[in-house]
């Protein structure tokens, strides 16, 4: 989750817990890319980064379908099951099935919980938006397309015969540097190798510029696209490491940063409103990552995201909060102003899943 350059981009962008009721119930119908369902959820990390990589823990599913939500966005690494070589990407092509069988794994706890999975590369052959960068360019190498669509297609073919209610494909994480004509033709290289091989599998392509901006030139792909809840950076990301920002201004909400004031109605107009203008086009619209890091007050935090929620919910956008555990989750965040809840061994923050849970 590097986002240099992802404040001005936006800128300029314009205890076990009873069930809820079942309107959070997972649909039987297929969803269709112009009109997303509005999944709710999180992201499960365990093959965010192919040197800590885990299986995918089944716990995790159950308790997020008890608790009534009925999504995972699972953002991986392709290193996870190959390895790029710097002579060129004729060694990413040969695949660890034993770790892809892990990701069957994660599919078939989905289908079991009745929870959708969306399959994200966050790193793709050719691109990520976090270091170290890849060994070649996807958006220039020809090499690194045809790794990107070898892998997608692959992922195609295995998955086919799944429905839609239960998988997905979210293709690249958060485009960057990137203008809008060579991202275009890239994820049209990546929807066509995956349609020769699985021609109606639900595709989800993110926004440009980190997944803020709608990207008017997949309008007509049957496409959905997937937008970011991370507006502004000092509260999604007060004192994280990895954001530029030198002097971090007290979180507030609403705040005033940069002569702004920031506030639900600034939220509506600026991050809202463009993507509903494509969504009237006839794309759906998921938010696929969104939250706050653990140094943002918990105050302040949980009256930020129910700003966030409300317009969601009004938009009928669904969402995934970045992650379900560890520093943005509502398990084990280390927070240091939160009175954990012990949840079968881990620290549950009570408080921000009653807060998601209402939503």
């Amino acid at each position: 989750m590097n986002r240099r350059l992802f404040l001005q981009t936006t800128l300029t962008t314009s205890a076990s817990l009873p069930l809820l009721p079942s309107t959070l119930a997972q649909s039987a119908a297929d969803p269709e890319p112009n009109a997303l369902p509005r999944w709710r959820g999180f992201n499960l990390l365990e093959k965010y980064i192919a040197e800590k990589q885990e299986p995918f823990r089944e716990e995790d599913f159950r308790w997020i379908a008890e608790w009534g939500f009925n999504f995972v966005r699972l953002p991986m690494s392709y290193q996870c099951w190959a390895q790029p070589k710097p002579d060129g990407p004729q060694n990413w092509m040969v695949l660890d099935e034993k770790v892809l069988r892990e990701l069957d794994a994660a599919v078939e706890y989905g289908r079991r919980y009745k929870v959708h999975t969306n399959l994200n590369l966050h790193r793709i052959p050719g691109y990520c938006v976090n270091p170290p960068a890849e060994p070649l360019n996807l958006w220039t190498d020809k090499r690194a397309l045809e790794a990107a669509v070898f892998h997608w297609k692959h992922l195609a073919g295995r998955y086919k015969g799944r429905p839609n209610s239960e998988v997905s494909f979210d293709l690249i994480n958060e485009p960057s540097q990137v203008d809008e004509e060579t991202y275009v033709r890239v994820v049209r290289a990546l929807v066509e190798g995956i349609r020769s091989v699985d021609p109606n599998r639900l595709i989800i392509a993110d926004g440009l510029e980190y997944g803020t901006k709608p990207v008017y030139g997949l309008a007509d792909l049957r496409l959905g696209q997937s937008t970011r809840g991370y507006n502004p950076l000092p509260i999604s990301h007060y004192q994280a490491s990895w954001v530029p920002i030198k002097e971090w201004p007290k979180p507030t909400w609403p705040m005033n940063w940069m002569g702004v004031t920031w506030d639900r109605a600034f939220l509506k107009s600026q991050f809202i409103r463009p993507w509903q203008q494509i969504q009237a086009k006839g794309v759906g619209v998921h938010v696929g990552e969104w939250g706050t890091f653990n140094k943002t007050p918990h105050s302040v935090t949980l009256a930020w995201m129910e700003d966030n929620l409300k317009l969601w919910q009004e938009a009928g956008w669904g969402w995934s909060l970045w992650n379900f555990r560890g520093s943005f989750g509502i398990l084990n965040s280390d927070r240091t102003d939160v009175a954990y809840k012990d949840y079968k061994g881990q620290k549950l923050d009570a408080a921000m899943l009653a807060l998601l849970r209402s939503y």
